[in-house]
């Protein structure tokens, strides 16, 4: 069952209304079921609305912010759960650490980077955790295409394929996630 989720965004807002309603709607969504938000920490864009959004619905939020941006002024000041850490690599290792399922929002290379990791460290045994995509109008498509194609040419297997989400539902992707089931691994040989 998700009781905390990590969800990676946008430090930005993006240039359309539709990313910060869907992050406001996420942080209501995210209260009303009693999903705690572990997230970047930062106060600013996609990442700073789904944290008050969070907040504002009664919910609890769990921040995991760099020492750099810790001191340029990026954390948000109304999360009482902040932790600082040494460096981004630490973050991420953190967030997944702390979370039940990770989540991504729209963003740029920072949130796809982060995801990505996740992602790749599932195909490895690394995160036993369910990995999703929030496919706002299609964001993730060309992605999900992408894993498309390294799954036909035989660079990653059905069975990971098979245990990543691309959903713009909330309920599909809380559905997923607590249903999840972590692909087998098997001994390779030469």
């Amino acid at each position: 069952m998700i009781k905390r989720m990590a969800v990676f965004c946008g430090a930005r807002k993006g240039n359309q209304e539709k990313y910060i309603k869907q992050a406001d709607a996420l942080g209501k969504y995210m209260a009303d079921h009693d999903i705690e938000l572990v997230y970047g920490g930062g106060q600013f864009g996609l990442m700073g609305a789904l944290a008050d959004a969070v907040l504002d619905n009664g919910g609890e939020v769990h921040g995991v912010i760099t020492e750099s941006l810790a001191e340029r002024g990026v954390a948000n000041p109304r999360v009482k759960d902040m932790r600082t850490v040494a460096g981004m690599n630490l973050r991420k290792e953190k967030m997944m650490e702390k979370a039940d399922g990770m989540l991504a929002l729209p963003g740029g290379v920072g949130t796809l980077e982060e995801i990505s990791q996740c992602t790749s460290w599932m195909t490895i045994g690394e995160n036993p955790k369910p990995v999703a995509f929030y496919n706002l109008d299609g964001f993730y498509d060309h992605l999900r295409e992408l894993f498309v194609e390294m799954n036909k040419d035989g660079f990653l297997e059905q069975r990971f394929l098979d245990a990543i989400c691309f959903s713009e539902n909330f309920d599909e992707i809380l559905s997923f996630m607590n249903n999840y089931k972590t692909p087998e691994y098997r001994k390779y040989r030469n």
